[in-house]
C-alpha cells in the first residue's frame, strides 16, 4: 500500500474543527460507553481499521466488555445490549448508511421517546463526527500505531 499524506503532520490546523466536535461530545450528555458504541459501529460499517483499533482500546478503558465489542456487529441478535443502546446503534447504522434510507422516521420517533433533545443532538453529532474521521483515515490510509494510545 502506498504511503499517503499525513494531514495532521502537514497541516494540523485542518483538524481544529474536528477536535472542537470531539470536545463538544466529551462535554455533552452521552457517556463514554455510548460514544464508544457509536464510534465502533460506524467504523465497522465503514471498514476503518485505524479507527477500530483506536476506539476498541478507548471502549475497553471506558469499561466496555470485550464480549460486547465482539458482539457489536451482531447487536440486533444479541441480548447484551439494552434498548437505548439498540436505538443508538440503529441510528448509527441508518445515518452511516445514509445513501440507503437515512435516519428513518420510525427510528427517529423511537429515539425522541428515549432520549432528551440534548442527547439526541449529541448522538447525531457523534455519528457525523466518526463518519468524518473514518473518511479521513481511510482516504489517507492512516496506519494505527498501538504505542500511540
Amino acid at each position: 500500500m502506498t504511503k499517503r499524506i499525513n494531514i495532521y503532520q502537514t497541516q494540523p490546523e485542518a483538524f481544529k474543527g474536528m477536535f472542537a466536535l470531539e470536545k463538544f461530545l466529551t462535554e455533552g450528555p452521552l457517556n463514554k460507553k455510548q460514544i464508544s458504541l457509536i464510534k465502533m459501529r460506524a467504523s465497522q460499517i465503514n471498514g476503518c481499521a485505524y479507527c477500530l483499533a483506536m476506539h476498541s482500546k478507548e471502549a475497553l478503558k471506558a469499561g466496555e466488555s470485550p464480549e460486547r465489542l465482539h458482539l457489536l456487529a451482531a447487536w440486533k441478535d444479541s441480548n447484551e445490549f439494552i434498548n437505548d443502546e439498540k436505538v443508538l446503534l440503529r441510528m448509527t447504522e441508518e445515518i452511516t448508511n445514509i445513501h440507503e434510507n437515512g435516519l428513518t422516521e420510525e427510528t427517529y420517533q423511537i429515539a425522541t421517546e428515549l432520549f432528551e433533545t440534548s442527547s439526541l443532538i449529541s448522538i447525531i453529532m457523534a455519528i457525523a463526527t466518526i463518519n468524518s474521521w473514518n473518511r479521513i483515515a481511510i482516504s489517507t490510509r492512516l496506519e494505527f500505531n498501538s504505542s500511540v494510545t
